[in-house]
Order: C-alpha cells, then structure tokens, then sequence
C-alpha cells in the first residue's frame, strides 16, 4: 500500500486514523446543503485535462481532472468545520452594530447602510423582518453569531431573490422565472461569482471572508480525507507519500507509566490510578469533583512547563501535570494531515485571527509545540539578549546564567549542528543564496545528524526528534510527577488572605479542572488540585485567557502578543528541468537559513523552509479558477515553499481564548515585503521555471531564462499587502506558528505581567513558564529560548518552595 500513497497499518492510534464520519451535526437544511454542495463543487469541479498533459492515457490523473469537491461527503464536512470556525471571526464587531442597521431597516430608515455590518445581514434585513430576530438571536447568543451568518448565506444562495442580490447577473436566465438560485445556475456562472467575491472588500467584506473561509476549509478537507484504508485518491497523482522507514516496531512509550488519561476512566477506576500515581486524592459524588494535593501543578506540557515538572520533581517535589491534549507515542502516530493537526493542534490548526489575516498555529498534545514543530534550536541571539538586558532592564539576559541555561538545554535536546543530506527544499535555499553571494547557515536540530524525515509537524513516529515528550517530561516522570491527559484548566484558585498587620494578600492555592472526553463533549467531571505552587504554562494563547478567568488584573495580561508573522513564496522546480533531486515535504524541513539583520545584527528577516502537506497547500494556494488550481496542485510534490519570517515590532491581544487580534507594524510590512523579495530572488537564482506569492491574485512569473530588468519588475509589485478584511482588492494570507509576549516579564508590574522570575505580582505562589514570558519577538525560532527562560524561572520555583518549607520548619 506504501506504493500507492498510503501508510501501511500499523497501530496507529484510533484518533489519528480519520475516516469518513457516520454522522453530521451542522444542522443545515436541505436546501442550505444544496447551496454550500454547489460552492465546493465550484471550486473543486471537473474540467478537461490538457491535451500537454505527459501522461494522457493514465487513469489516476483523469479522475483527478473529473474530481468534484461535492463527492463523498466533502459538503458536510465543510459544514461541521464552518460551524465551528466561524464564530470567532465575527464576535470582534461590537453587538450594536448587528442589530441597529437591521433595524432601521426594517423601519425604513434611508440612513441605514451597510458599512460595518457584515453585507449578508444587511441583505438578510432586506429579504426579510425575520432577520431582525436572526440579528438579536445572533446577539445573544455570541458563541454562535458565525454558524447564524454562515446559515443565512446558504439559505440565501438557495433563494432566487437572495442569488440575484449576491450573484447579480450571473443568476439571470432566460426562462421563467428568469431568475436562478446559486444551486441551479451553471457551474461556470458560479465559478465567476466567485472570483468577483475574492475582489470585494469594504461594506461588502463579509462575502470575501466567507469565501476565504469556505476555499480553506474545502480544500483542506479535500486533500486531507481519506478512506478506510488510510488513502486520499488523489495522493498518488499529486506525488504525495506518508510512508516512513519507522525501523522496528516498538510499544514501549516512555510517559506511560506516568500518564494518567481522565477521560478514559470512570470515577472508581480514575480515583485508584490517580492514588497508585502517589497522589492524595479524594471523591466528592455530589459534585462530581475529585481534589488532588500535591506540591507543584504545572498547567500545559511544552516547552516550558516540560521543563519546570522536570527539575520541580528531579528537587523532591510532587509534580502534577495537566495537559488538555492526549498522549501519542510512535507507532501512534499516522502522519495523516488531517487528523494529525485536528487532535494535535490548537483548534484543530484552523485558528486565525479576528479578522482572518493571520493563521496561527500552537501544540496542543503531550509536549505541546515541541511534539510537532519543526525541530530547528537556534539559541537567542546575542543582540536580543543585550536588548532585553539593557532596554527592559531584565539583568537575566546579561547574566551567566542564562548562557549556562541555553547549553543545558541544548545537552538535554541531543541538538546537532547539521545534518549528513539536506532535502528538495533546503537545497534549493541553500543553492540560491550561494548563487546570489547571500551568507546561508546551517540550522541546529533537536534530532540525529542522519535524520530525514519531512513530517514531524504529524508527530514524529521514530522517536529521532528530542522533543519535550522524550526528554524532559521523561525526567521528572522518572522522578515520580503524574500527567494528566484530557485536562483542561478552568482557573486558578486564588484566595485572599489576612497576613499579621491586617494587610491581605493574595495567594494561588491551585487549579481548577473539567476533563475534556474527546468522546463526550458535555462531560461535567471536574478536578481541583491544590498544590503550594501553581504553574501556568500553556502557552503564549492560552496563558493570558486563564490568568484573566482566574481574577487577576494586571493591564499587561494578554497584550504585547508577538506572533512572528510569516509571508511564504514558492517555487517549481520540474524534475525534467531540475539538477534537484526528491520531494518538497522530504527531508529535515529547517536545515537551512538566510538572515536579514538589522544595524544591531539582530534578525529582521529570517529565511527559511516551510513544511505544507497537501491539504494545507491546497487550502493556501491562491484560488484564481478551478483549472487554475488543479495544475497547481498536481505540481504539488515539486514545489519548494519558502518562507519570510519577521521579527516583529507590531503586536496583538489575546485576553480570551481563540479570540486573537493582531496589529501590524509599517516597519514589519516593509521588512516582510523585503523579505519576500529576497525568497522569490533566491528561488529564481536557484533555478526554479516559475515563482510566485500567496496574492489572491495568484501572482506568478515564469522565471527560466528571465532578464534581471524583468525580474526587477515584476518584484516592484511584491509587496506584503493587507488581509481578508483589509480595503484593497488584493489581499493575501499569513501565517505564524511562534506565540509569544502575552504574558511578559517586566521590571515592575506597569512594564509586564510577572516579574522577572516569572512570578505574578498578583497572587503569591503563581508563576508563568512558557513562550508568552518573553519581553518581545526573538526573531529566530523559540524554542531554545522558551526552554532555557523556563530553566531559569524554574530554579526560582525551586528557590520559593524551599524558602517556604524553611519558613514552615522554624
């Protein structure tokens, strides 16, 4: 079956298998699916293969120009994931402004315009006053105001009078009634509604949104479903192979006997795992509550809680860790994309911010970000750390200290230099950069020199990668802490207190918890854990939501949220044409880097490869018409994918969970335009027949044999323009998969959110170890940084439960 594009089975764990599912619950009508059937059958429909075609008589390639995104079942998957996607991006508009235009609508105010009212709502008021009722509903009811919007669109388009407001003329026949719904009018009317979609913007953003949100959500799940067997059809046309040399098969997972999953116990069987772990713990049927005590409980298990339950249990302390995701281990995982980021991202990799212009990527298993990144331990950069020494006054990044932190972590990482062969991507880069007499350097990785795997963003089935889940959770499991998986953190306890003079303090006395049953979505089981020291380390997006439903109110919460933003370039690189050997997602995925650098030698820019599964090439790639999109993908497998990652300046909010604003800085757009300029030269240099962006445009240049003046021109009209949401026609999408800064340190607590150790000015035994500790964006991958900050702010831990216990003793 590895032949045909498939991994063979092995035991996988059953949620990383997909399949089709049995049952929808998206609740769209007929009708409503008749409509949203018609739009993914628009953008995947069949088309004629080109006569140029090298291989005409082949069967697979036809099938593939036949394929329809309406076929098995595709429609109901998109309508599960719009419902839950689409909330988020519409709960930013202030509630009044749903509802006033509705309103004045329907009295007949001729002052009443759509403008910042999403058009379809305006439209809605239009049809009919029902939508009035639709509009407060929606209102009261926030979590859901997107499944409402996406709602009213399908049964809009299913309407003849709502397809003429939103098609125009393409809904026009010359038959009675003269008029058709979006369903009924011929693909190619459709097909052109569409693009006309992907150009509008100012009062009639809403429908660019929803088309963006639709082709993403389509083509990702095109690409991405498979069948019983583990296959996707199409996988073999488009070149594409999971298979992996995984050497021998092994059960042995190095957490387990530490690894306590609260979702797949019932409350007797959960209450002797927990007290075979070494825990006291006691049962509260009425409530259905369980209260652990233990000395230290560390919420989240990446990079830097990882690292505070290890050298908090390797110092005699009982450590529990709680993790909302599950454990996976090897022969678990399948490297199937979808199902891979659907249980092992945070929301299922399909988080964006508010208004769709970045798509932000975070861990959400055991290990968190370090179980599916990219593997690339670069240290701090020196210039950085003077910054964060003398700027912000953090003497931490001066000292010693930090330097002997960074090579610990490096020891415990197993980190080497560089690797024996680089892949399809990283050659490309490297041989790009020489050609243009650019410095290219070799990028340190967390895995074996001989490491070659291109898809340990799905879990790495060999264990070659030293992620947290094989390193430090493996310490201080070793050293008697307990994980508990399927554990979601509430808030923390904080309680006031009367100290001796009458002044009260506040002090965190633990977590409160529900367990999260991927079974059960409404189980009601909670866990409270006590603990003499509380640790919130879940990362730079959900850190600053829990400290804020925990009652703290520190203004600096939440905000300074650095994204790194990414702006990728691709290249094609015809095997016919190509000295490169090999596939785009073989190979180490940053092995390689070019850096742009300031006048202070930090990064501005920083150059590298990306890993993009089919699923999630698809669903970026520029739509500019179905043929268009087919040739593209089919060139899948020999695409280099090139990335511009900024160190930026500008900065976002995340105050609740999945809620993300972002704010770009005019100096970040002029280096990522820069930066994106520099990839598609290095590509062109390397030798690549055609380059291009991520320009909804689909901006693109056939490059073999081009004239440096065209060249030239043709990078004049690069620029990294504006989102979704922005006013201009042309937009583009972006990415980012490094959170941080949320929750950052400070010298006081008007310049951050904790101190210097990591702990909160708020409530007395809290700390925060992970990426949202950092004072700004680094510039480089984090990874070393948020390991060995957490190294540091860890031993402080250590320094505050030994003073406490001497304080106890006198």
């Amino acid at each position: 079956m590895g032949s045909e594009g498939g991994p063979t089975r092995r035991d996988h764990h059953p949620l990383l298998l997909g399949g089709k599912k049995e049952k929808y619950s998206h609740g769209y009508s007929a009708s409503q699916m008749k409509s949203l059937s018609a739009i993914c059958a628009t953008f995947i429909r069949p088309v004629s293969m080109p006569e140029t075609e090298a291989d005409p008589s082949s069967e697979d390639l036809r099938e593939f120009y036949e394929a329809s995104g309406s076929d098995n079942g595709i429609p109901d998957e998109v309508g599960n994931e719009t419902a839950l996607s689409l909330g988020k991006e519409l709960r930013a508009l202030p509630a009044g402004e749903l509802v006033r235009p509705c309103s004045e609508l329907a009295r007949g105010s001729p002052s009443a315009q759509p403008k910042s009212l999403p058009f379809l709502l305006w439209l809605c008021s239009v049809l009919t006053m029902e939508s009035v009722k639709v509009a407060e509903i929606m209102v009261r009811r926030l979590p859901k105001e997107g499944v409402v919007l996406m709602w009213c669109l399908l049964w809009a388009l299913s309407t003849k009078v709502g397809a003429l407001v939103l098609c125009g003329r393409e809904s026009l026949s010359w038959r009675f009634p003269f008029v058709r719904s979006f369903p009924d009018m011929p693909v190619e009317a459709r097909e052109r509604v569409l693009q006309r979609w992907t150009k509008l913007h100012g009062p009639f953003f809403f429908l660019r949104m929803a088309f963006g949100t639709l082709k993403i959500i389509c083509f990702h799940t095109f690409y991405s479903q498979v069948d019983e067997d583990m296959k996707n059809r199409f996988w073999t046309t488009v070149g594409y192979d999971v298979t992996q040399d995984r050497g021998e098969t092994t059960r042995e997972r190095p957490l387990d006997k530490g690894v306590v999953d609260t979702s797949a116990k019932d409350g007797s069987s959960l209450l002797q795992s927990l007290s075979n772990h070494g825990l006291r713990v006691a049962e509260d049927h009425r409530r259905n509550l369980y209260t652990i005590e233990c000395d230290a409980v560390v919420v989240g298990s990446g990079c830097g809680g990882s690292v505070a339950a290890a050298l908090l249990a390797k110092s005699g302390y009982k450590v529990v860790v709680m993790e909302k995701g599950g454990y996976f281990w090897g022969d678990d995982y399948s490297l199937l994309e979808g199902p891979s980021m659907e249980e092992m991202y945070q929301n299922g990799a399909k988080l964006a911010t508010l208004d769709s212009t970045i798509m932000v990527t975070a861990g959400s298993t055991v290990g968190g970000g370090s179980a599916i990144n990219w593997s690339a331990s670069i240290k701090t950069p020196e210039p950085v750390l003077r910054e964060w020494a003398n700027d912000h006054g953090l003497a931490l990044f001066g000292r010693q200290e930090y330097q002997e932190a960074m090579d610990v972590v490096w020891r415990r990482l197993g980190v080497v230099e560089k690797c024996l062969e680089e892949g399809l991507q990283n050659k490309v880069l490297r041989a790009g950069c020489e050609a243009l007499g650019l410095d290219c350097e070799s990028v340190p990785t967390n895995s074996s020199e001989a490491h070659y795997c291109g898809q340990c963003s799905y879990g790495c089935p060999t264990g070659d990668k030293k992620g947290a889940d094989s390193t430090w959770l493996v310490d201080a499991v070793n050293c008697g802490a307990v994980i508990l998986t399927r554990l979601k953190a509430e808030n923390f306890v904080v309680e006031e207190r009367t100290e001796n003079g009458g002044r009260k303090k506040k002090r965190c006395v633990g977590v409160l918890a529900r367990v999260c049953d991927p079974r059960n979505s409404n189980s009601t089981r909670r866990v409270l854990i006590r603990a003499k020291l509380s640790v919130s380390a879940g990362g730079a997006l959900l850190t600053p939501p829990l400290l804020i439903s925990s009652g703290l109110k520190n203004p600096n919460i939440g905000r300074h949220l650095h994204l790194h933003p990414v702006l990728l370039a691709w290249g094609y690189f015809p095997e016919s044409a190509s000295s490169f050997k090999g596939k785009a997602f073989e190979g180490g995925i940053i092995t390689s880097v070019h850096k742009l650098l300031s006048e202070q030698k930090s990064p501005k820019v920083v150059i590298e490869a990306a890993a993009l599964g089919p699923a999630t090439y698809a669903a970026l790639t520029p739509w500019v018409s179905a043929v268009d999109m087919k040739e593209r993908i089919l060139r899948y497998s020999r695409t280099v994918n090139l990335c511009a990652l900024a160190r930026d300046v500008g900065s976002g909010e995340v105050k609740e969970e999945d809620r993300v604003t972002y704010k770009f800085h005019q100096v970040d757009k002029e280096n990522l335009t820069n930066g994106l300029r520099t990839v598609l030269r290095i590509l062109v240099a390397a030798g690549a027949s055609e380059v291009g962006t991520l320009q909804s445009d689909g901006q693109r240049l056939k490059a073999k044999g081009i004239k440096k003046e065209d060249l030239d021109e043709f990078l004049d009209g690069v620029v990294a323009r504006g989102g979704m949401a922005s006013r201009s026609e042309l937009w583009t999408m972006y990415c980012s998969a490094h959170p941080m800064g949320s929750c950052r340190m400070g010298v006081n607590e008007e310049e951050g959110a904790v101190d210097e150790n990591g702990h909160s000015w708020e409530a007395d035994g809290l700390f925060v170890c992970d990426g949202s500790l950092l004072p700004t964006a680094v510039g480089v991958n984090p990874m070393i940084t948020i390991q060995s900050a957490a190294y540091c702010v860890s031993n402080r831990m250590i320094e505050y439960l030994n003073s406490k216990s001497e304080s106890r003793a006198v």
